[in-house]
């Protein structure tokens, strides 16, 4: 069965010209022409990832994003941009997008980072086979931060923590990798399951929605930045 991909959109030349190319590469593709056709079509149907304009008129790209997560939708999305600054980077993210992308962007790269989201999609279930050579599936803890590999959670303390796919793989991976400073490069690779470029900012975005979370949620710092290289978890 072919990847279904939903294409939002309220740019007609854009929506078409990316339902072409995906058809091309062999996707089912359906489109919405605003937020609220979005909503409506994600909630009735089934897809296999998302692919949201962020400025959409009566329901924005991140109101999208933000109400299918608070309904425990976890599809991948894609979300797609004219404003290519920090605080809306951040804001798109942080409602639970699981890559980011700004306009203009090439068809190529577009194409490249769906795939990488839809392996990762794949993988999930089975994530902790690859990812624990040790033992598959165990829960992974660090002080009171406790990672459930198989399925999907993390809490600290009793709190769980609501993260997209993205943020739980960082911080899975993080995790399992204590006390080690992982570069910038590798942990791209292994998140983001491609050889597109390191994006730095979307990376450091990441890195402080996890934070922000784990702070919310009451826990200390344990995630550290080494300038120049990268990141890591130490016990508080």
């Amino acid at each position: 069965m072919p990847n279904r991909v939903l294409i939002a959109d309220d740019d007609r030349a854009i929506r078409e010209s990316l339902e072409r190319a995906l058809e091309l590469e062999g996707y089912d593709v359906v489109t919405a022409v605003d937020g609220v056709e979005a909503l409506t079509r994600a909630r009735r149907d089934s897809f296999s990832a998302l692919v949201v304009d962020v400025m959409m008129p009566h329901v924005d790209g991140v109101g999208v994003c933000r109400v299918l997560r608070a309904d425990g939708d976890r599809t991948p999305v894609l979300m797609l941009t004219a404003r290519a600054g920090t605080p809306d980077r951040i804001a798109g993210l942080d409602a639970g997008a699981d890559d980011y992308l700004p306009k203009p962007f090439a068809v190529p790269e577009l194409l490249a980072r769906l795939r990488a989201l839809l392996r990762r999609a794949a993988q999930a279930p089975d994530a902790t086979d690859a990812a624990a050579a040790d033992k598959p599936g165990a829960e992974l803890r660090m002080a009171s931060l406790r990672i459930d590999p198989a399925g999907r959670r993390a809490l600290w303390g009793e709190a769980e923590l609501v993260l997209s796919k993205t943020e739980f793989d960082l911080l899975e991976l993080l995790v399992r990798n204590e006390g080690i400073v992982l570069d910038h490069a590798t942990v791209y690779g292994a998140v983001w399951g491609s050889a597109l470029t390191v994006d730095a900012k979307n990376l450091a975005g990441y890195v402080g929605y996890l934070r922000r979370k784990l702070g919310d949620a009451g826990a200390p710092q344990l995630i550290h930045t080494v300038r120049g290289v990268g990141y890591a978890v130490r016990r508080p």
